[in-house]
């Protein structure tokens, strides 16, 4: 029988190898590299101008925080894993951006009801295992009237595939955690945020990428920087067959589904 103690403790440990997971490879490399613009592309979804209160939920390294700092916004960026907050520290001092970066889990924000004027992640608070206690908390800090502005992987999308792709060869999720696209999901965003907002705006749009020459390519850049696709590649590690497997799937998908358009759902709302 599972008791309170052994859940919480349970979400504990899944919440250490998530800040684990990120930490691992170069995300920051990755987010400079070939998702730079989505950051900028979310705060002007937002509307985030001089003096908005905005925090960024799963912040990273702060691919949205800091052009939202630099536009003039008081920003606090927040992120499970502080190694990725040390980076943006660094990326937003060479650049002459002034923000606060703080370590939170998305699922318990510390921060007060109603505190921001804006309360935005860009394909980061997807990754939260809890979605509805995510979604809860992201509403639950905006200010009524304020903007919550999110930007998600869809599960069509060559992102969602790759998860797809990896799933196999990855640990099995704990019971209650949910697959990060469902956020690229219109009706799963819509769910979750419910009859707390309005004036939901929902648009489907794609990343052109072409940092890739070959599928190879694409899979090895993966392979090393991103952490997800790390962790996957360790879990199957004595286990050279699988290894092979997956190296074959993933370069596949690429040849199949050329790696140069990454749809992603881009949602904006009012908080009632």
């Amino acid at each position: 029988m599972t008791t309170a103690t052994d859940a919480v403790q349970a979400d504990r440990e899944l919440k250490a190898r998530h800040r684990a997971m990120w930490a691992l490879g170069d995300y920051p490399a990755l987010a400079d590299e070939i998702i730079a613009e989505l950051g900028p592309t979310l705060v002007r979804a937002c509307g985030i101008g001089p003096g908005d209160r905005v925090l960024d939920v799963a912040a990273g390294s702060g691919n949205a925080a800091i052009p939202a700092a630099l536009g003039g916004a008081q920003v606090v960026a927040s992120d499970l894993t502080p190694e990725l907050l040390e980076t943006g520290r660094r990326v937003a001092a060479a650049q002459g951006a002034q923000l606060q970066w703080r370590e939170a889990d998305a699922e318990e924000l510390p921060f007060a009801d109603g505190a921001f004027d804006v309360v935005m992640s860009c394909v980061g608070v997807m990754f939260a295992p809890h979605h509805q206690a995510a979604a809860d908390e992201l509403v639950r800090v905006c200010r009524p009237g304020g903007t919550v502005g999110l930007l998600s992987w869809t599960p069509e999308g060559f992102i969602g595939r790759m998860f797809a792709t990896m799933k196999p060869y990855a640990p099995a999720s704990p019971p209650g955690a949910q697959p990060p696209p469902l956020w690229g999901s219109e009706e799963h965003v819509r769910a979750l945020l419910g009859d707390r907002v309005s004036g939901v705006e929902v648009c489907r749009q794609r990343l052109r990428v072409d940092h890739f020459a070959t599928p190879e390519e694409f899979r090895d850049y993966f392979k090393a920087r991103y952490g997800p696709t790390i962790s996957t590649y360790r879990a199957i590690a004595d286990d050279p067959e699988r290894v092979a497997a997956l190296d074959h799937d993933l370069a596949e998908l690429a040849r199949r589904e050329p790696v140069t358009e990454w749809e992603y759902l881009l949602v904006t709302a009012r908080r009632a």
